[in-house]
């Protein structure tokens, strides 16, 4: 394996973990999945085979980022949902991003 490759592989590597671990999650029940993209990541192969699990890695990594993308577009276009909440984590991102916090409001 040449040193271009394996830094592909790597970079398609960490990608992968990043995904997983944010659209998948990171609980402890969850690290089965984790666990088997390590292992698979582990295992020695051929040149050939390797180009195409590096394509399968990154293929599933652009299938879990879109499909999240996805779900967020279609919970955000969707009047009939109530977006309170939502709309208050990101105005509270937003808040966070110039140095200011939101007031809690009072609920009786």
């Amino acid at each position: 394996m040449g040193s271009g490759e394996a830094l592909k592989a790597v970079k398609v590597y960490r990608e992968l973990m990043k995904a997983v671990k944010k659209h998948v999650g990171k609980e402890e029940r969850k690290a089965h999945f984790r666990d088997l993209i390590k292992s698979e990541f582990k295992k020695n192969g051929n040149g050939d085979g390797l180009e195409q699990k590096v394509k399968l890695a990154h293929d599933y990594t652009y299938l879990l980022n879109s499909v999240h993308h996805h779900q967020e577009l279609l919970f955000s276009y969707n009047i009939a949902v109530d977006r309170s909440d939502e709309m208050k984590k990101i105005l509270g991102k937003s808040a966070a991003s110039v140095g200011l916090q939101l007031p809690d409001v009072y609920r009786p």
